[in-house]
């Protein structure tokens, strides 16, 4: 029976210390309570299920279905004609790849079989590409391999609060009548900035892309760019690249595998179908046999 007064009277002491520690946390003049309507309202639903006005809105865009081409002979003209304004280290480094190209032995800017990334795959590509409308988002397709995609949210939310770098970015885009215009952010420092397949450096961090889609005419699309790149650039960089249609049925955009590109196909000694390493020069470019 004693312990039990005892063990009673322990638990009674320990109930009024807590509450007196209670009472002391309170604030001297506590909050009064928030109004009704004032009630904390659920988290946004990141990808709710589209609504029929949804589609019905998309229905009101631009038409950019079909198959787009670069236009390789304005990506090559720019070179000359609109060079990035590179500092001194991005531009020797420019110069070097220059004279390395005219000597014959470029280094290829994308190698390994990794993405071109941004803003390259826009500025220098020579694939087709396919673009995508659905409910909050503008997809782009690229003919090579499946890392060539691009995801542009139009739902309006906005970049991450914490930045996890991708090849791509976070894009975010926004409709101004017919012209989509997107800010790109979170780009990896190695992504580069190329002006060619054998031309470029990585933009070493910082980076923001800054893009206004819009068709120039029927069949034309152009992208004005403006590339933020402090780590190469001296200023932005201003350009634009242009893409043209093919609504005939035999053009589309195929499988690409970039990594099938670095094999040989060859039959084993037990008669398998098989995918055999092709050497290759530390430049990514196929070794010439001794």
């Amino acid at each position: 029976m004693r312990y039990r007064t005892c063990a009673f009277s322990l638990a009674l002491l320990a109930i009024s210390a807590f509450a007196a520690d209670t009472v002391l946390a309170q604030p001297a003049h506590p909050p009064k309570d928030p109004p009704k309507d004032a009630a904390k309202k659920p988290p946004a639903v990141i990808n709710p299920p589209p609504t029929a006005k949804d589609w019905a809105d998309i229905a009101k865009l631009p038409d950019w279905s079909g198959v787009w081409n670069p236009k390789v002979t304005d990506q090559d003209a720019q070179i000359k004609t609109n060079p990035p304004p590179w500092n001194a280290k991005a531009a020797a480094e420019i110069a070097k790849m220059f004279a390395e190209e005219k000597a014959g032995k470029p280094r290829l800017i994308f190698s390994d079989c990794l993405p071109e990334a941004m803003p390259a795959w826009m500025l220098v590509t020579h694939n087709a590409m396919e673009i995508l409308f659905t409910p909050g988002r503008v997809t782009m397709l690229g003919e090579s391999d499946g890392n060539r995609l691009r995801r542009i949210y139009t739902d309006g939310r906005p970049h991450p609060d914490e930045p996890d770098p991708t090849f791509h970015g976070h894009s975010t885009g926004r409709w101004e009548g017919d012209t989509l215009v997107v800010d790109t952010v979170d780009i990896l420092p190695q992504a580069p900035v190329a002006i060619s397949e054998a031309a470029g450096v990585p933009n070493n961090g910082d980076m923001r892309v800054v893009e206004r889609i819009h068709l120039a005419d029927k069949d034309i699309l152009h992208d004005d760019l403006e590339i933020f790149a402090p780590k190469v650039l001296t200023a932005p960089w201003k350009t634009t690249r242009t893409f043209f249609r093919q609504r005939a049925r035999k053009f589309d955009i195929v499988e690409g595998v970039c990594q099938q590109g670095n094999l040989s196909e060859r039959i084993d000694k037990d008669g398998n179908a098989v995918f055999v390493p092709i050497e290759r020069t530390p430049w990514g470019n196929i070794a010439v046999p001794n």
